[in-house]
């Protein structure tokens, strides 16, 4: 029987931005389908819970990118801006990973690609101030597929 709502299946782990702001990294389904989500999470006195910016990747997906990110050095002085990886997630969409600027900082920068529209508002932008933390995540979120690897994703 097919899932036809949204279902947190577990929870891998939490970059903490700031006392209000969090990226949360989960394995989730959706509709019958599981994926990876990294989703940022506000909590303030007006609203708590997870915002638009975000971006799901597909089991296949994360296994192609931990080895690419693990390849990015640590020492923030050595990365350069520009792409990283093109990531297929299904026909016409894909996901863009890049190193870029924004508010002068240095982020690995997540944006959905669609064929027919181009660059789709899914995205999200991690800090490579915490860079050390977002590869742990990724490692962390690989080793949680490779537990399940008996499961169909």
């Amino acid at each position: 029987m097919a899932e036809s709502s949204f279902m947190l299946l577990r929870e891998i782990g939490s970059l903490i931005l700031s006392s209000e702001e969090e990226i949360r990294f989960s394995m989730d389904a959706y509709r019958g389908y599981r994926y990876i989500s990294v989703r940022r999470y506000l909590r303030t006195d007006n609203f708590s819970g997870p915002t638009r910016d975000g971006v799901t990747f597909t089991p296949e997906m994360i296994r192609a990118l931990v080895p690419v990110l693990k390849q990015i050095p640590l020492d923030a002085t050595q990365l350069q801006l520009g792409p990283v990886a093109k990531l297929a997630k299904r026909p016409g969409i894909c996901i863009v990973v890049t190193i870029a600027e924004f508010r002068g900082n240095l982020g690995l920068d997540f944006r959905q690609w669609e064929q027919n529209k181009g660059t789709a508002q899914k995205r999200i932008w991690l800090p490579l101030s915490k860079w050390a933390e977002i590869r742990q995540l990724f490692v962390d979120t690989l080793a949680a597929l490779n537990e399940v690897s008996g499961v169909d994703f």
